[in-house]
């Protein structure tokens, strides 16, 4: 297994092109795909997991053509995707398997979805079970809880659903399944998660009602979307919280991160950043492709501890490793609870944060739903040897932590920051010349 060495740096400087948003490419290709007509997406994250939805939407016989760095895709509708002589392979891309899970549980075709190790270890049955009480038919592994996925697609019911969790890929998959439906469906309970799919969704033409409680689609006449949306990607939000870590935990930095999404239910971490005290500056503030975008500059900051809970957490849990580092060099406790989500992500991230954070030096609690992390008051991180576990965002968020730690740090496995951030280790030379 590969391995980087890494020393602190006297100095950061410099303004950041952000790498398109992770979950607004994977949903520029899906959602186009079952659309009439083309579409244009340009900025498109070119990292593995998005690339494995590309992969999976030309197996389905949808064109999807790569160009100079612009994503082409020529819709067929629902009807129009075909069935596929081999399993889909997702990688190790959980948004893909979830939300091409429910868009197929609507058609009239087969189809089997699997992915890596990694993938076929992490619970599906939160998608599952609410599909299969709209219609679908779904099983697989463990009653349908682990990957490969066997979905035989069939004609879907409307209803009510009550969300029990706050998570985008499950609202997402109900969502996609009711656009092959036969009557409206309406979700309520935990709506609150990331909305990228409701804002592509009525932009491209869907009969989408949301309420402070509840969201209502009405599938469209025809099993197609009714515009394709040529769009340019919004930079990555959680690619972007690296580098306002980077900036705010070390002593002499100034980073801008350029055309970041700031679509509020995505900006918990800017919150948290807030309130622990990062000097941070947003201009150029616009809108891109229904999403809000902006320009964020973070300074040199002296940082204290907080509580991210509840209602912070769907905003920001994609960014809990990142800002355990920042907490990591605050002064003062920070707690992190209600978060259990982190057990099945790409790895047990309660577990490898943790594990991480007690190498480097860090005093750390962790707890079945998140964890409790005693700060240094300042970048006094020691150098460690640290595992990335095949996880990109520990791989990325141990980078940040060696910018202020003594002696050298070890990383395993730097490559995997590729599957959201292909261009990491050389944006990071270039801020530290």
């Amino acid at each position: 297994m590969s391995s980087v060495h890494r020393t602190s740096r006297p100095r950061l400087r410099g303004d950041i092109d952000i790498p398109g948003d992770k979950s607004i490419s994977h949903r520029a290709v899906i959602f186009n795909a079952v659309a009439t007509g083309s579409a244009r997406i340009t900025n498109f994250l070119t990292g593995a997991d998005c690339l494995s939805t590309i992969s999976c939407a030309r197996a389905l016989g949808v064109e999807v053509a790569q160009e100079d760095g612009e994503v082409h895709v020529r819709g067929v509708g629902l009807r129009g995707l075909r069935e596929p002589a081999d399993v889909l392979d997702c990688g190790n891309s959980g948004t893909t398997l979830r939300l091409l899970a429910g868009l197929l549980a609507g058609t009239s075709i087969f189809t089997v979805l699997t992915g890596d190790a990694s993938l076929r270890s992490r619970p599906q049955r939160r998608i599952v079970e609410p599909l299969r009480a709209l219609g679908a038919q779904i099983d697989g592994r463990q009653s349908g809880d682990r990957a490969p996925l066997a979905v035989r697609g069939g004609s879907l019911r409307g209803g009510a659903y009550r969300l029990p969790v706050a998570s985008a890929q499950v609202k997402s998959a109900l969502l996609l399944a009711a656009l092959g439906g036969s009557g409206p469906l309406t979700l309520s309970g935990r709506i609150d998660s990331r909305d990228h799919t409701e804002r592509m969704l009525i932009a491209m033409g869907v009969d989408l009602q949301i309420g402070p409680d509840e969201i209502i689609l009405h599938p469209p006449t025809h099993p197609v979307l009714p515009y394709p949306l040529s769009l340019r990607v919004p930079g990555d939000l959680s690619s972007a919280a690296f580098w306002w870590v980077a900036a705010a935990i070390h002593p002499d930095a100034e980073l801008t991160t350029l055309g970041v999404c700031l679509n509020p239910t995505r900006t918990g971490a800017l919150d948290v950043l807030g309130t622990m005290g990062a000097a941070i500056t947003i201009t150029n503030q616009r809108i891109e492709g229904s999403e809000p975008v902006g320009d964020v500059t973070v300074r040199s900051s002296h940082l204290r501890g907080t509580i991210i809970d509840r209602a912070l957490i769907p905003r920001l849990i994609d960014e809990i490793p990142i800002l355990a580092i920042a907490a990591a060099c605050a002064e003062g406790e920070t707690v992190v609870r209600d978060a259990q989500e982190l057990r099945a992500k790409e790895s047990d991230r309660i577990a490898t944060v943790a594990a991480g954070l007690t190498a480097l030096g860090v005093e750390v609690e962790p707890a079945h739903d998140g964890m409790t992390i005693m700060g240094l008051g300042g970048p006094a991180l020691c150098g460690a040897a640290l595992q990335s576990h095949h996880d990109h965002r520990l791989a990325m968020a141990w980078a940040v932590a060696s910018l202020v730690a003594s002696g050298e740090t070890t990383i395993t496995d730097p490559e995997s920051t590729a599957v959201s951030y292909p261009g990491f280790w050389e944006t990071l030379r270039e801020i530290e010349r």
